[in-house]
């Protein structure tokens, strides 16, 4: 299971980066592949590639401002929420992630 996404919050620091980090931490606890972009007060960082996206599973958008290339993910399975959920509610986001990934 190879699951990408983008995180950003309205002032692109600290939950920008803890969303990203739980979303990695659970992902890699599961033994899945993981890249998470974040688009914060440093610009986008960790920028993911064409490749990235092609061979990715499932996108997991845990976003609570408008973000720049939203469009890459069109046929992709995506989950829209916000960097909270993805703090707070990690275990269940990734579970839903999975299960829409297997069409579920």
């Amino acid at each position: 299971m190879k699951i990408i996404g983008i995180t950003a919050c309205p002032t692109g620091i600290a939950h920008t980066y803890m969303a990203q980090e739980c979303l990695e931490k659970e992902c890699l606890k599961r033994g899945y592949e993981v890249k998470i972009e974040t688009q914060g007060g440093l610009g986008i960082e960790n920028e993911l590639t064409d490749e990235d996206v092609e061979s990715a599973d499932v996108v997991i958008l845990a976003v609570s401002v408008v973000i720049e290339g939203e469009e890459r993910f069109a046929n992709k399975p995506t989950i829209h929420t916000d960097v909270d959920e993805a703090i707070s509610h990690v275990e269940d986001l990734v579970n839903r992630a999975v299960a829409l990934a297997k069409g579920e």
